[in-house]
């Protein structure tokens, strides 16, 4: 089961990164942040399936949803100077809770 965990942080990793790309493709008009993008893509998708196969759908796209939107939301504001009103971070942070929930107190989340 932590090995699930392993791949899954791996997904997210692949899928902010590949995020981040997306907003450089232009619409996938430049090459080289357009093949990261996709490249991305393929490798959180790839690595999402993997505790797939043992964990139920639910659970893991919303540990990686979440995950990806608060990791996201984080670099847009860092790298891109994205504002945040407090609306937003109230949202983000109901989202963080939501993820810890599932994983500390869920039993469809085998530990």
């Amino acid at each position: 089961m932590q090995l699930n965990y392993l791949y899954l942080i791996v997904a997210i990793g692949f899928e902010v990164v590949a995020t981040s790309a997306l907003k450089q493709t232009d619409g996938f008009t430049r090459l080289w942040p357009s093949l990261l993008a996709m490249g991305g893509y393929a490798l959180a998708f790839y690595f999402l399936s993997i505790p797939l196969r043992t964990m139920p759908v639910g659970v893991v796209y919303a540990i990686w949803s979440g995950a990806g939107i608060v990791l996201i939301t984080a670099i847009g504001w860092a790298l891109f100077r994205q504002a945040l009103d407090w609306p937003a971070v109230i949202g983000i942070a109901l989202i963080m809770a939501g993820v810890l929930v599932i994983n500390l107190f869920s039993r469809t989340v085998v530990h």
